[in-house]
């Protein structure tokens, strides 16, 4: 499960950023996860679960977006969603393709006090 790891990473950051601004409690984060991250979005949640007993985290809601995997076909820039990880342009059947998302990872925003 290599959401824990991913989210003691999240965490650090958001213990970084709160002290940077002097928050003692955080009451809401958005994270963004794309589909090529392999995330779970439920082993997220379960990994935050972990880090709840903090004091920073006590009351804390895990808000996860996903982002879904996109194309954008460098020949005729068209912009499709990628369907079974299938890189050929549907609209020129290239598969000179770009991913245009889908491999996020990120703290979108956090709230708190």
């Amino acid at each position: 499960m290599h959401e824990l790891s991913l989210m003691m990473g999240i965490v650090d950051q958001l213990r970084k950023s709160a002290a940077e601004n002097n928050i003692k409690k955080i009451s809401k984060v958005m994270l963004v996860v794309g589909e090529m991250t392999m995330a779970v979005p439920d082993a997220l949640q379960l990994a935050f679960e972990a880090f709840k007993e903090e004091e920073l985290f006590q009351n804390a809601v895990l808000e996860i977006r996903k982002e879904p995997v996109r194309g954008e076909c460098k020949d005729c820039h068209h912009n499709f969603g990628v369907e079974d990880f299938a890189f050929v342009c549907p609209n020129c059947s290239s598969p000179n393709v770009r991913i245009a998302s889908g491999r996020e990872l990120y703290i979108d925003y956090y709230e708190g006090d």
